[in-house]
Protein backbone atom coordinates (compact mmCIF):
# COMPACT_ATOMS: atom_id res chain seq x y z
CA UNK A 1 0.00 0.00 0.00
CA UNK A 2 2.17 2.44 0.77
CA UNK A 3 4.63 1.76 -2.28
CA UNK A 4 1.11 2.38 -4.26
CA UNK A 5 0.91 5.43 -2.93
CA UNK A 6 5.02 6.32 -3.27
CA UNK A 7 4.73 5.72 -7.40
CA UNK A 8 1.02 7.65 -7.20
CA UNK A 9 2.78 10.99 -5.75
CA UNK A 10 6.00 10.10 -8.12
CA UNK A 11 3.70 9.99 -11.11
CA UNK A 12 1.90 13.43 -9.72
CA UNK A 13 5.07 15.13 -9.43
CA UNK A 14 6.46 13.73 -12.91
CA UNK A 15 3.15 15.40 -14.52
CA UNK A 16 3.56 18.81 -12.78
CA UNK A 17 7.31 19.05 -13.72
CA UNK A 18 6.97 18.43 -17.02
CA UNK A 19 4.03 20.87 -17.21
CA UNK A 20 5.65 23.20 -15.57
CA UNK A 21 8.65 23.09 -18.26
CA UNK A 22 6.01 23.10 -20.39
CA UNK A 23 4.11 26.23 -19.70
CA UNK A 24 6.64 28.41 -18.28
CA UNK A 25 9.49 30.05 -20.36
CA UNK A 26 13.33 29.14 -20.00
CA UNK A 27 15.84 31.04 -17.82
CA UNK A 28 16.52 34.77 -19.49
CA UNK A 29 13.50 35.14 -21.39
CA UNK A 30 10.42 37.22 -20.71
CA UNK A 31 6.87 36.31 -21.65
CA UNK A 32 5.76 37.47 -24.85
CA UNK A 33 3.22 40.19 -24.49
CA UNK A 34 -0.17 40.37 -27.15
CA UNK A 35 -0.11 42.93 -29.61
CA UNK A 36 3.67 43.77 -28.95
CA UNK A 37 6.12 43.13 -32.02
CA UNK A 38 9.47 41.48 -31.19
CA UNK A 39 11.36 43.61 -33.45
CA UNK A 40 9.82 46.38 -31.49
CA UNK A 41 10.80 45.68 -28.50
CA UNK A 42 14.75 44.56 -28.88
CA UNK A 43 15.53 47.23 -31.47
CA UNK A 44 16.90 50.27 -29.93
CA UNK A 45 16.42 54.32 -31.18
CA UNK A 46 19.74 55.60 -32.86
CA UNK A 47 19.90 58.73 -32.82
CA UNK A 48 23.48 59.74 -34.49
CA UNK A 49 22.09 59.92 -37.78
CA UNK A 50 19.76 62.22 -36.02
CA UNK A 51 22.39 64.58 -34.71
CA UNK A 52 24.44 64.24 -37.98
CA UNK A 53 21.99 65.42 -40.26
CA UNK A 54 19.89 68.38 -38.20
CA UNK A 55 22.10 69.55 -35.50
CA UNK A 56 23.72 71.71 -38.03
CA UNK A 57 19.75 74.01 -38.05
CA UNK A 58 20.38 74.23 -33.81
CA UNK A 59 21.54 77.52 -32.84
CA UNK A 60 22.74 79.49 -29.36
CA UNK A 61 20.82 82.25 -28.42
CA UNK A 62 22.65 84.80 -26.15
CA UNK A 63 21.04 88.15 -24.60
CA UNK A 64 22.05 91.22 -23.16
CA UNK A 65 19.96 93.65 -20.64
CA UNK A 66 21.45 96.30 -20.34
CA UNK A 67 21.50 98.24 -16.88
CA UNK A 68 19.37 101.00 -16.84
CA UNK A 69 18.62 103.85 -14.72
CA UNK A 70 15.19 103.62 -12.91
CA UNK A 71 13.50 107.35 -12.00
CA UNK A 72 11.62 106.72 -8.52
CA UNK A 73 8.76 109.48 -8.47
CA UNK A 74 7.96 111.55 -5.12
CA UNK A 75 4.83 112.89 -3.96
CA UNK A 76 5.93 116.37 -3.83
CA UNK A 77 7.25 116.52 -7.57
CA UNK A 78 9.75 116.38 -9.11
CA UNK A 79 13.06 117.95 -7.09
CA UNK A 80 15.23 120.83 -8.91
CA UNK A 81 18.87 120.29 -9.54
CA UNK A 82 20.33 121.92 -6.31
CA UNK A 83 18.44 119.76 -3.92
CA UNK A 84 18.89 116.92 -5.67
CA UNK A 85 22.72 117.55 -5.39
CA UNK A 86 22.54 118.05 -1.54
CA UNK A 87 20.79 114.38 -0.99
CA UNK A 88 23.05 113.01 -3.59
CA UNK A 89 26.08 114.89 -1.56
CA UNK A 90 25.01 114.05 1.72
CA UNK A 91 23.98 110.18 1.31
CA UNK A 92 20.23 111.52 2.61
CA UNK A 93 17.70 109.43 0.73
CA UNK A 94 15.45 111.10 -1.32
CA UNK A 95 11.99 112.08 0.15
CA UNK A 96 9.13 109.59 -0.12
CA UNK A 97 11.04 107.43 -2.63
CA UNK A 98 12.15 110.48 -5.08
CA UNK A 99 15.49 110.14 -6.50
CA UNK A 100 16.86 106.85 -9.13
CA UNK A 101 17.99 103.62 -8.52
CA UNK A 102 20.53 101.66 -11.04
CA UNK A 103 19.20 97.82 -12.73
CA UNK A 104 22.39 95.65 -12.79
CA UNK A 105 23.61 94.09 -16.08
CA UNK A 106 21.55 90.97 -16.55
CA UNK A 107 22.66 88.03 -19.13
CA UNK A 108 20.48 85.26 -20.32
CA UNK A 109 21.05 82.15 -23.19
CA UNK A 110 18.62 79.81 -24.44
CA UNK A 111 18.45 77.93 -27.98
CA UNK A 112 16.77 78.08 -31.16
CA UNK A 113 16.48 76.35 -34.70
CA UNK A 114 16.59 77.60 -38.41
CA UNK A 115 13.28 77.82 -39.90
CA UNK A 116 14.71 79.40 -43.02
CA UNK A 117 17.66 80.07 -45.32
CA UNK A 118 18.18 83.72 -44.96
CA UNK A 119 17.87 83.82 -41.33
CA UNK A 120 14.49 83.37 -39.71
CA UNK A 121 14.77 81.31 -36.49
CA UNK A 122 12.62 80.47 -33.68
CA UNK A 123 12.74 80.22 -29.98
CA UNK A 124 10.79 80.82 -26.65
CA UNK A 125 9.26 84.51 -26.07
CA UNK A 126 10.75 84.25 -22.20
CA UNK A 127 14.42 83.45 -23.67
CA UNK A 128 14.33 87.21 -25.79
CA UNK A 129 11.97 89.15 -23.54
CA UNK A 130 13.63 92.38 -22.74
CA UNK A 131 16.45 92.14 -24.70
CA UNK A 132 18.47 94.89 -25.67
CA UNK A 133 21.36 92.81 -27.37
CA UNK A 134 20.79 89.78 -29.00
CA UNK A 135 23.53 86.98 -30.13
CA UNK A 136 23.18 83.96 -32.71
CA UNK A 137 25.88 81.59 -32.93
CA UNK A 138 25.66 78.70 -35.45
CA UNK A 139 27.28 74.82 -34.84
CA UNK A 140 30.36 76.59 -37.05
CA UNK A 141 31.19 78.95 -34.38
CA UNK A 142 29.97 82.00 -36.91
CA UNK A 143 27.80 84.99 -34.70
CA UNK A 144 25.37 87.20 -35.43
CA UNK A 145 23.72 89.93 -34.46
CA UNK A 146 20.08 88.73 -34.14
CA UNK A 147 16.36 91.19 -34.27
CA UNK A 148 13.23 89.95 -32.86
CA UNK A 149 10.71 90.47 -36.01
CA UNK A 150 7.30 90.11 -33.36
CA UNK A 151 7.15 87.80 -29.77
CA UNK A 152 3.57 86.68 -28.43
CA UNK A 153 3.73 86.27 -24.42
CA UNK A 154 0.36 83.86 -24.64
CA UNK A 155 2.04 81.46 -26.62
CA UNK A 156 5.48 81.48 -25.60
CA UNK A 157 6.87 81.80 -29.53
CA UNK A 158 9.57 84.19 -31.34
CA UNK A 159 10.62 84.72 -34.28
CA UNK A 160 14.40 85.89 -34.68
CA UNK A 161 16.10 87.22 -38.13
CA UNK A 162 19.58 87.45 -38.70
CA UNK A 163 21.57 88.65 -41.78
CA UNK A 164 23.02 85.21 -43.17
CA UNK A 165 22.21 83.29 -46.52
CA UNK A 166 22.41 79.51 -47.41
CA UNK A 167 21.48 78.35 -43.11
CA UNK A 168 20.55 74.30 -42.82
CA UNK A 169 16.75 74.57 -42.94
CA UNK A 170 15.03 72.37 -40.48
CA UNK A 171 12.46 69.84 -41.45
CA UNK A 172 9.00 70.99 -40.19
CA UNK A 173 6.80 67.31 -38.62
CA UNK A 174 3.24 67.38 -37.92
CA UNK A 175 2.49 67.65 -34.37
CA UNK A 176 -0.91 65.99 -34.23
CA UNK A 177 0.23 62.74 -35.43
CA UNK A 178 2.71 62.87 -32.16
CA UNK A 179 1.83 59.03 -30.60
CA UNK A 180 2.32 58.85 -26.99
CA UNK A 181 5.18 56.52 -26.18
CA UNK A 182 7.32 57.61 -29.24
CA UNK A 183 10.60 58.03 -28.70
CA UNK A 184 12.23 62.05 -29.56
CA UNK A 185 14.79 63.86 -28.78
CA UNK A 186 16.44 67.39 -27.84
CA UNK A 187 19.20 69.61 -29.15
CA UNK A 188 20.08 72.63 -27.25
CA UNK A 189 22.33 74.14 -24.79
CA UNK A 190 21.54 74.09 -21.08
CA UNK A 191 23.63 75.46 -18.90
CA UNK A 192 26.09 77.18 -22.12
CA UNK A 193 26.94 73.53 -23.05
CA UNK A 194 25.84 73.82 -26.83
CA UNK A 195 24.81 71.16 -29.32
CA UNK A 196 23.55 68.43 -26.23
CA UNK A 197 21.82 65.65 -27.19
CA UNK A 198 18.96 64.45 -24.82
CA UNK A 199 16.22 61.62 -25.78
CA UNK A 200 12.89 59.83 -23.93
CA UNK A 201 9.85 59.52 -24.99
CA UNK A 202 6.69 61.67 -25.32
CA UNK A 203 4.76 61.05 -21.57
CA UNK A 204 1.17 62.70 -22.41
CA UNK A 205 -0.11 65.04 -25.41
CA UNK A 206 -2.38 68.16 -25.11
CA UNK A 207 -1.24 68.25 -21.26
CA UNK A 208 -2.74 71.72 -20.09
CA UNK A 209 -0.78 74.35 -17.41
CA UNK A 210 -1.93 76.94 -14.90
CA UNK A 211 -0.29 79.80 -16.55
CA UNK A 212 -0.67 78.55 -20.16
CA UNK A 213 -4.47 78.67 -21.26
CA UNK A 214 -3.27 78.81 -25.04
CA UNK A 215 -1.07 75.89 -25.69
CA UNK A 216 -1.87 71.88 -25.35
CA UNK A 217 1.76 70.70 -24.36
CA UNK A 218 3.45 67.71 -25.30
CA UNK A 219 4.73 66.25 -22.23
CA UNK A 220 8.10 63.96 -22.74
CA UNK A 221 11.24 62.49 -19.67
CA UNK A 222 13.60 64.37 -21.93
CA UNK A 223 16.04 65.97 -19.80
CA UNK A 224 15.80 69.47 -20.53
CA UNK A 225 17.45 71.83 -18.24
CA UNK A 226 17.86 76.16 -18.45
CA UNK A 227 19.01 77.08 -22.01
CA UNK A 228 17.44 74.36 -23.94
CA UNK A 229 14.30 76.85 -23.86
CA UNK A 230 13.50 77.48 -27.91
CA UNK A 231 14.93 74.57 -29.10
CA UNK A 232 13.39 71.60 -31.31
CA UNK A 233 11.64 68.58 -30.23
CA UNK A 234 12.69 66.42 -32.91
CA UNK A 235 10.82 62.72 -33.93
CA UNK A 236 12.79 59.90 -35.00
CA UNK A 237 12.44 61.13 -38.84
CA UNK A 238 14.26 63.98 -37.89
CA UNK A 239 11.34 66.45 -38.28
CA UNK A 240 10.58 69.15 -35.12
CA UNK A 241 7.45 68.36 -33.73
CA UNK A 242 7.77 70.75 -30.99
CA UNK A 243 9.90 73.66 -28.94
CA UNK A 244 11.24 72.96 -25.47
CA UNK A 245 9.48 75.75 -23.59
CA UNK A 246 9.31 74.39 -20.08
CA UNK A 247 9.78 71.98 -16.90
CA UNK A 248 8.05 71.06 -13.60
CA UNK A 249 10.74 71.39 -11.15
CA UNK A 250 11.04 71.98 -7.08
CA UNK A 251 14.70 72.13 -7.59
CA UNK A 252 15.39 74.12 -10.65
CA UNK A 253 16.29 71.08 -12.15
CA UNK A 254 14.87 68.70 -14.79
CA UNK A 255 13.12 66.26 -12.72
CA UNK A 256 11.85 64.19 -15.37
CA UNK A 257 8.51 66.64 -16.77
CA UNK A 258 9.79 68.55 -19.77
CA UNK A 259 6.62 70.47 -22.00
CA UNK A 260 6.95 71.40 -25.61
CA UNK A 261 5.27 74.13 -27.68
CA UNK A 262 3.37 71.64 -30.88
CA UNK A 263 5.31 73.12 -33.76
CA UNK A 264 1.87 73.10 -35.63
CA UNK A 265 0.71 75.84 -33.30
CA UNK A 266 3.87 77.59 -33.44
CA UNK A 267 4.72 78.06 -37.31
CA UNK A 268 0.64 79.05 -37.14
CA UNK A 269 1.86 82.04 -34.61
CA UNK A 270 5.26 82.47 -36.68
CA UNK A 271 3.53 83.41 -39.87
CA UNK A 272 1.08 86.14 -38.35
CA UNK A 273 4.30 86.92 -36.62
CA UNK A 274 6.96 87.59 -39.25
CA UNK A 275 3.64 88.97 -41.57
CA UNK A 276 2.58 91.90 -39.45
CA UNK A 277 4.61 91.42 -35.87
CA UNK A 278 1.17 90.49 -33.86
CA UNK A 279 -0.76 87.69 -33.26
CA UNK A 280 -4.56 88.01 -33.59
CA UNK A 281 -6.88 85.73 -32.18
CA UNK A 282 -11.04 85.16 -31.74
CA UNK A 283 -12.92 85.30 -29.15
CA UNK A 284 -16.69 84.61 -28.57
CA UNK A 285 -17.54 86.39 -25.38
CA UNK A 286 -18.17 83.67 -22.47
CA UNK A 287 -16.81 82.23 -19.34
CA UNK A 288 -16.73 78.50 -19.21
CA UNK A 289 -15.92 75.95 -16.39
CA UNK A 290 -15.55 72.52 -15.90
CA UNK A 291 -18.37 69.51 -15.05
CA UNK A 292 -17.82 68.39 -11.92
CA UNK A 293 -19.49 65.03 -10.53
CA UNK A 294 -22.40 67.27 -9.29
CA UNK A 295 -23.28 69.89 -12.63
CA UNK A 296 -22.96 66.45 -14.28
CA UNK A 297 -25.98 64.33 -12.18
CA UNK A 298 -27.81 67.27 -12.31
CA UNK A 299 -27.80 67.77 -16.29
CA UNK A 300 -28.05 64.31 -16.45
CA UNK A 301 -24.84 63.73 -18.61
CA UNK A 302 -23.50 60.50 -18.99
CA UNK A 303 -19.65 61.83 -18.14
CA UNK A 304 -17.71 65.58 -17.43
CA UNK A 305 -16.82 66.08 -20.78
CA UNK A 306 -17.26 69.60 -22.41
CA UNK A 307 -17.74 72.73 -20.87
CA UNK A 308 -20.68 74.54 -18.97
CA UNK A 309 -21.28 78.25 -20.33
CA UNK A 310 -20.74 79.93 -16.43
CA UNK A 311 -21.70 83.62 -17.77
CA UNK A 312 -22.14 85.51 -21.48
CA UNK A 313 -20.42 88.72 -21.67
CA UNK A 314 -22.92 91.50 -22.34
CA UNK A 315 -22.90 92.65 -26.03
CA UNK A 316 -20.24 89.97 -26.57
CA UNK A 317 -20.17 87.53 -29.64
CA UNK A 318 -22.11 85.06 -27.59
CA UNK A 319 -24.77 87.65 -26.58
CA UNK A 320 -26.05 88.11 -30.25
CA UNK A 321 -26.64 83.83 -31.04
CA UNK A 322 -29.04 81.63 -29.02
CA UNK A 323 -26.21 80.32 -26.66
CA UNK A 324 -27.62 80.03 -23.23
CA UNK A 325 -26.05 80.27 -19.79
CA UNK A 326 -25.88 77.04 -18.56
CA UNK A 327 -25.57 75.14 -21.94
CA UNK A 328 -22.82 72.51 -21.87
CA UNK A 329 -20.39 72.76 -24.93
CA UNK A 330 -19.81 69.33 -26.25
CA UNK A 331 -18.17 70.22 -29.31
CA UNK A 332 -16.66 73.02 -31.57
CA UNK A 333 -17.11 72.83 -35.45
CA UNK A 334 -17.12 68.75 -35.04
CA UNK A 335 -14.38 68.41 -32.69
CA UNK A 336 -15.10 67.55 -29.52
CA UNK A 337 -14.51 69.47 -26.12
CA UNK A 338 -13.09 66.88 -23.36
CA UNK A 339 -12.82 70.18 -20.94
CA UNK A 340 -12.81 73.80 -20.26
CA UNK A 341 -9.53 74.24 -21.05
CA UNK A 342 -9.86 72.52 -24.69
CA UNK A 343 -11.68 76.01 -25.70
CA UNK A 344 -9.37 78.70 -24.90
CA UNK A 345 -6.80 76.84 -27.69
CA UNK A 346 -9.52 76.37 -30.02
CA UNK A 347 -11.53 79.70 -30.10
CA UNK A 348 -8.19 81.57 -30.11
CA UNK A 349 -7.11 79.50 -33.11
CA UNK A 350 -10.04 80.87 -35.33
CA UNK A 351 -9.72 84.31 -37.31
CA UNK A 352 -12.06 87.38 -36.18
CA UNK A 353 -15.10 86.56 -38.80
CA UNK A 354 -15.05 83.94 -39.06
CA UNK A 355 -18.09 81.82 -38.05
CA UNK A 356 -17.68 78.98 -35.35
CA UNK A 357 -20.13 76.11 -35.00
CA UNK A 358 -20.72 74.98 -31.15
CA UNK A 359 -22.74 72.11 -30.38
CA UNK A 360 -24.38 72.10 -27.03
CA UNK A 361 -26.40 70.28 -25.07
CA UNK A 362 -29.90 72.08 -22.86
CA UNK A 363 -32.30 70.30 -21.73
CA UNK A 364 -31.34 67.07 -22.77
CA UNK A 365 -31.41 67.60 -26.38
CA UNK A 366 -28.00 68.27 -28.62
CA UNK A 367 -28.27 71.34 -30.88
CA UNK A 368 -25.75 73.48 -33.21
CA UNK A 369 -25.51 77.22 -32.54
CA UNK A 370 -23.65 79.59 -34.58
CA UNK A 371 -21.51 82.38 -33.45
CA UNK A 372 -19.57 84.99 -35.58
CA UNK A 373 -16.31 85.08 -33.78
CA UNK A 374 -14.64 88.33 -32.52
CA UNK A 375 -11.32 89.57 -32.23
CA UNK A 376 -9.97 89.26 -28.95
CA UNK A 377 -7.87 92.13 -27.23
CA UNK A 378 -3.88 92.59 -28.29
CA UNK A 379 -2.88 93.41 -25.20
CA UNK A 380 -2.66 91.55 -22.18
CA UNK A 381 -4.72 91.92 -19.09
CA UNK A 382 -3.03 93.80 -16.44
CA UNK A 383 -4.25 91.85 -13.74
CA UNK A 384 -6.53 88.91 -12.09
CA UNK A 385 -9.61 91.67 -12.14
CA UNK A 386 -8.85 92.06 -15.84
CA UNK A 387 -8.53 88.41 -16.88
CA UNK A 388 -11.79 87.17 -15.43
CA UNK A 389 -14.82 88.16 -13.46
CA UNK A 390 -15.11 87.60 -9.46
CA UNK A 391 -16.12 84.19 -8.66
CA UNK A 392 -19.77 84.92 -8.19
CA UNK A 393 -20.05 85.25 -12.01
CA UNK A 394 -18.20 82.76 -12.99
CA UNK A 395 -19.32 80.54 -10.90
CA UNK A 396 -23.22 81.31 -10.46
CA UNK A 397 -23.51 82.05 -6.53
CA UNK A 398 -22.61 84.78 -4.08
CA UNK A 399 -21.59 83.53 -0.72
CA UNK A 400 -20.60 85.28 2.30
CA UNK A 401 -19.27 84.23 5.66
CA UNK A 402 -22.17 83.70 8.76
CA UNK A 403 -22.43 86.09 11.35
CA UNK A 404 -21.49 84.27 15.06
CA UNK A 405 -25.27 84.93 15.74
CA UNK A 406 -26.34 83.16 12.37
CA UNK A 407 -23.37 80.55 12.93
CA UNK A 408 -24.53 79.86 16.60
CA UNK A 409 -28.25 79.78 15.28
CA UNK A 410 -27.40 77.45 12.69
CA UNK A 411 -25.06 75.23 14.82
CA UNK A 412 -22.37 75.20 11.99
CA UNK A 413 -19.61 77.27 10.17
CA UNK A 414 -19.62 78.07 6.71
CA UNK A 415 -21.04 80.71 4.17
CA UNK A 416 -24.45 81.88 3.61
CA UNK A 417 -25.64 81.54 -0.01
CA UNK A 418 -26.88 84.80 -0.79
CA UNK A 419 -27.67 84.65 -4.67
CA UNK A 420 -27.81 81.80 -7.09
CA UNK A 421 -28.19 81.49 -10.95
CA UNK A 422 -26.89 80.20 -14.27
CA UNK A 423 -25.15 76.55 -13.74
CA UNK A 424 -25.02 76.78 -10.21
CA UNK A 425 -28.86 77.41 -9.80
CA UNK A 426 -28.82 74.54 -12.23
CA UNK A 427 -27.17 71.89 -10.27
CA UNK A 428 -29.66 72.30 -7.58
CA UNK A 429 -27.52 74.68 -5.14
CA UNK A 430 -30.23 77.33 -3.44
Amino acid sequence: MKNNKKALFAAIMSALIATSAATLPSAGYAFELPGIKTSARESLPNFVDLVEKYGKGVVNISIVKKAKTIQMDSPFGALDEQSAEIFRRFGFPFPFGGGSRQTPERRGMGSGFIVSADGLILTNHHVVEGADEIKVRLTDKREFKGKVLGSDPKTDIAVVKIDAKDLPVLKMGNSDKLKVGEWVAAIGSPFGLDNTVTAGIVSAKSRKLPDDQFVPFIQTDVAVNPGNSGGPLFNMDGEVVGINSQIFSTSGGFMGLSFAIPIDLALEIKDQLVKSGKVTRGRIGVLIQNITPELAESFGLKNQKGAIVAQIEKNGPAAKSKLREGDVITAVNGKAVESSSDMPVMISAMKPGSTVKLTVLRDGRSEDISITVGEAPSARASGAAAAEPDSSAKLGVAVRALSEREAEKAGTEGVLVEDVKGAAARAGIR
